[in-house]
Formats: C-alpha cells, sequence, structure tokens
C-alpha cells in the first residue's frame, strides 16, 4: 500500500496582503510629503498700472478672483459666486478682525461685476483697508 504524501498538491500561492502594505504606506508618505501651494492652482494676470509698490503687508487677508469670476479667500474658496456665500466665506477666514488690511487681486480677464461683488461684500462686511493688486506696466 502507498502511502501518500499530501503536501505535494498544495497549490502555490501568492500572498498580496504585504504588497497591499506596503502600497499603501507609500501613498501615505507621498500624500504627507507633498507640499501645496495654493498659489500655484491659481493663474492670475493682473491687470498693469503705472505707479510705487506699497509696503509688503504680510498679515493681509488675500481675496482672489479668477478669470471665471470665482472667489478664494485665503487658501478657501467661497462656494458659490454670490454675495452672500462671499461674505459666508469671508467671516469664516477672517473672523472679527475687520481692521485687518485686505488685498484684492483680480484677474484681468474677470467680469467687472466679479470685481464689485467682492468690493460689495468687503464694504457691507465693514473692511475699509482695501488694496487692488496690479502689475507693473510693461515699457515698451
Amino acid at each position: 500500500m502507498r502511502i501518500r504524501d499530501h503536501r505535494a498538491d498544495d497549490e502555490p500561492e501568492i500572498n498580496l496582503i504585504p504588497l497591499i502594505d506596503v502600497v499603501l504606506c507609500l501613498i501615505f508618505f507621498f500624500v504627507v510629503t507633498t507640499t501645496f501651494d495654493a498659489r500655484s492652482v491659481l493663474k492670475l494676470q493682473l491687470p498693469q498700472a503705472s505707479g510705487e509698490p506699497a509696503e509688503a503687508q504680510s498679515k493681509a487677508l488675500s481675496v482672489l478672483v479668477n478669470a471665471d469670476g470665482r472667489y478664494f479667500v485665503d487658501d478657501r474658496e467661497a462656494l458659490r459666486t454670490d454675495v452672500e456665500s462671499l461674505k459666508q466665506t469671508l467671516r469664516d477666514v477672517a473672523g472679527d478682525d475687520r481692521e485687518r488690511p485686505v488685498l484684492l487681486r483680480a484677474d484681468a480677464r474677470t467680469p467687472h461685476q466679479a470685481v464689485v461683488t467682492a468690493l460689495d461684500a468687503l464694504g457691507q462686511l465693514g473692511f475699509s483697508r482695501v488694496s487692488i493688486a496690479t502689475a507693473p506696466e510693461q515699457r515698451r
């Protein structure tokens, strides 16, 4: 009588769990170490003007209006393009500090209504120190 060895009948298998663990750790590593720069996402073409540049304001509240008329307050985007949504975003970012200077950066291709809406929201909330960013005029 022949006794059969069952070990030879085992099917070879590849265990994927360690591979999944390693890939998941790599994904976490790349997500954590990636730097995000809000300015690189928004490509603004500022309108040109002559004049002297103002001194840099380090704690100024930045309000950006892109070419599509969407609003960004510091690093947060307003959900809609209406005045109430922009006012809510401004309240969330600025808090109760209405003396903080505001730098309004609007793309040169932005519809005029979007800039007026931003100025209206800032005025309704009581911001009085508003500066509009421009690019230096190109000399020909």
